[in-house]
């Protein structure tokens, strides 16, 4: 058992339940990626609700559970705070946890449900008295931190365009699904950029609940494009991504690479073929998020490959205005 203490506020989904999830990489929450962190302990947990705080105590053998955030730092005093709640909770939560003096916080996806909140939450990282970090957890994913490489050493050549395609809720309006799960998108054509993508028009109506629209968009000079979409039955979290003599397809269970060479099908033409790099059974991203928080405890001057600032670039995108918008 290590030394550093952690307290996780919120023991839902991603806080805790999801590590029953079979099918699922481990760990795949917050309390699983503690409980496998060789430098941390599961201090406490905290919830409204008593059924999950039951199932927490005996999933994790964790006897400290508490209903009352100010209680649990109060008589633990952790130092890593965990936040698994709903964006608009995480505002307020960050500042209890300030004026309990936790050192160190990872905030949940999107950092907070709108613009004003989250810059907040960014400036009191900024300010150093609280190091937060965003669980934008494609950062800390081998085969994305793989695909950057190829990107920066320009192994398949020079980068050209991105499109990127997200279905995750069938009946939320576009706008939501883009906050909810889009961040995780957005976030990621940062990191693989190294820059921040801007928005430059949208065909669709982002405030429907079912159909797709295409996101225009612009990135270190060059053309992305993200294809949001509702009203399926099924999950979708992809990046096509183009460059001058080969291509990527990376996502959730996804991850293909193609180089150009003689083409089997014609004469004097080059096309593309699929090489033999294997899969990703194993990417890391929920134990290498967790070792980079604790490096940064450790190291109070390191950065978080994935910041609050990086957080809240991603709400901020989201919420950016758009001009021309093309309506359908």
């Amino acid at each position: 058992m290590g030394h550093i203490q952690n307290a996780i506020v919120g023991l839902g989904r991603i806080g805790s339940l999801l590590e029953d999830d079979k099918l699922r990489e481990k760990p795949c929450t917050h309390a699983g990626a503690v409980d496998l962190n060789p430098d941390c302990f599961l201090a406490a947990g905290c919830d409204l609700d008593k059924k999950r705080r039951e199932l927490f105590k005996i999933r994790w053998k964790c006897s400290n559970v508490y209903k009352s955030i100010d209680r649990m730092l109060q008589e633990t005093s952790p130092d890593i705070l965990h936040i698994a709640t709903p964006p608009e909770t995480h505002l307020e939560i960050v500042k209890t946890a300030l004026k309990h003096d936790v050192p160190f916080s990872i905030c949940e996806k999107p950092l907070a449900h709108n613009l004003e909140d989250a810059e907040q939450i960014a400036d009191i990282h900024c300010s150093g008295r609280m190091t937060i970090l965003t669980n934008h957890e494609r950062r800390y994913s081998k085969d994305y931190i793989r695909t950057k490489g190829i990107i920066e050493k320009k192994t398949l050549g020079d980068l050209l365009s991105i499109y990127a395609k997200l279905y995750m809720e069938p009946e939320a309006k576009l706008k939501s699904t883009l906050l909810h799960d889009g961040t995780h998108l957005v976030d990621i054509l940062n990191y693989l950029l190294s820059s921040k993508i801007e928005k430059k028009g949208v065909f669709g109506n982002l405030e429907r609940k079912t159909g797709t629209s295409l996101i225009f968009c612009t990135g270190k000079s060059l053309p992305v494009i993200i294809e949001a979409g509702t009203g399926r039955d099924h999950l979708l979290f992809e990046l096509d991504i183009s460059f001058s003599s080969g291509r990527i397809r990376i996502g959730n269970g996804l991850y293909e690479e193609y180089t150009s060479g003689d083409s089997p099908y014609y004469e004097n033409i080059n096309s593309l073929q699929k090489t033999g790099t294997p899969g990703f059974k194993t990417t890391g991203y929920f134990s290498n998020m967790l070792a980079d928080a604790v490096k940064c405890f450790k190291n109070r001057t390191r950065v978080p490959v994935s910041s609050a600032v990086n957080g809240y670039e991603a709400v901020s995108f989201i919420f950016s205005d758009i001009c021309p918008t093309i309506r359908f």
